[in-house]
């Protein structure tokens, strides 16, 4: 499925990506012998969740290659096949895709609850489609259920939840750090600059067309690392914490027996398979030098702190002066901050998260 996929995936980018690094190949309109179908959105500036939308939604069956007509006119809206981010209504019947009416609170559903953006509503009616698609999978197919919850999950509701002013956390403290790089924080930066002399909506066009192949790259990435990584990695995962009492008789402590991104999947696994008590310790080999890592499992995906850190007299100390504290031969180092150390064997590593365990 991996080659086929990125063919795939590099055949959908040319089709509606421009090949070059101006972006002027992204068409607005495209000579076709049938007429093509037209979708709205508003013109001045633009923000993530409409450009990723339009894109979005010219992946799908229905709108394939779809003209994209930048207006705030209702009369012209009206006429029009789509209409997203604009417009006052929301009826998917219609393809009307707009969430800034009163009373809208549209969601995903499925466990989510973050009120949905243009972006989100496209992904919600047409996403299973365009992954089916892309992974060239039926759409009733279960991996292409868990992408489009995942994608959704790590991509799409982060687009939402900004463009409707959620806060990603509870607090009324300030954050401790500005974070400018996310996709909805760049793309805002692509409208035509106040300072420019040139303000006609044919410049906005041509920085529209950017920002959405901009988007839309980022989101086939996500479809592409999900399907060819993220999948993968769940079954590797799960596979290790059903024979972690392997390990260890207690279930805290699990072998990853190939390298991959398990941190992505550790705690939907442990809700999905019932874990108790929660994994604290992952042990595995350093591909690098084959030496061994012995890694404390986080609060949360999102936090740094660990559910129980390796013990702090360990934390800091190398080599022989660790393993002198440690009474544990073949200690290579314990991190500051406890959250990971190292040790020259697997025997090692297990000995190291065995006594962290009872510290």
């Amino acid at each position: 499925m991996a080659a086929s996929l990125l063919r795939l995936r590099t055949s959908v980018i040319r089709n509606y990506l421009p090949i070059n690094s101006t972006f002027s190949r992204l068409p607005f309109s495209t000579a076709s012998t049938s007429p093509l179908k037209r979708v709205g959105t508003h013109n001045g500036t633009f923000h993530c969740d409409e450009a990723l939308g339009c894109f979005m939604i010219r992946l799908t069956s229905k709108f394939h290659g779809a003209q994209i007509i930048r207006t705030r006119n209702l009369q012209v809206l009206d006429t029009l096949d789509a209409v997203l981010d604009v417009g006052g209504v929301y009826d998917p019947s219609r393809d009307r895709f707009d969430h800034h009416q009163k009373g809208f609170n549209e969601i995903l559903g499925g466990g989510f609850a973050t009120k949905l953006s243009g972006a989100g509503l496209v992904y919600k009616h047409y996403g299973v489609e365009i992954i089916a698609k892309t992974v060239q999978l039926d759409e009733g197919h279960p991996d292409v259920h868990r992408l489009f919850l995942a994608v959704y999950k790590n991509f799409i509701e982060a687009v939402d939840a900004i463009d409707n002013g959620i806060n990603q956390y509870e607090t009324d403290q300030p954050p401790r750090y500005v974070n400018n790089t996310t996709l909805s924080s760049i793309i805002p930066r692509l409208n035509v600059n106040w300072y420019d002399d040139d303000q006609s909506p044919e410049k906005e066009d041509q920085a529209f067309q950017h920002a959405m192949a901009l988007a839309g790259n980022e989101f086939m990435d996500s479809i592409h690392f999900h399907a060819k990584s993220w999948l993968p990695a769940r079954l590797v995962v799960m596979k290790c914490l059903a024979a972690r009492k392997n390990i260890d008789s207690g279930g805290e402590i699990m072998l990853l027996t190939r390298s991959c991104p398990w941190k992505l999947h550790i705690f939907d696994l442990e809700v999905e398979m019932k874990i108790d008590p929660v994994l604290k310790y992952v042990i595995y080999q350093d591909d690098r030098n084959n030496r061994w890592r012995v890694q404390a499992v986080a609060m949360s995906p999102d936090k740094f702190e660990s559910r129980k850190p390796l013990p702090s007299h360990w934390r800091g100390l190398t080599d022989d002066h660790l393993s002198d504290v440690a009474g544990i031969s073949g200690c290579v180092f314990v991190h500051a901050s406890g959250f990971i150390g190292g040790n020259k064997t697997y025997d090692g590593a297990l000995a190291m998260a065995r006594a962290s365990l009872l510290s």
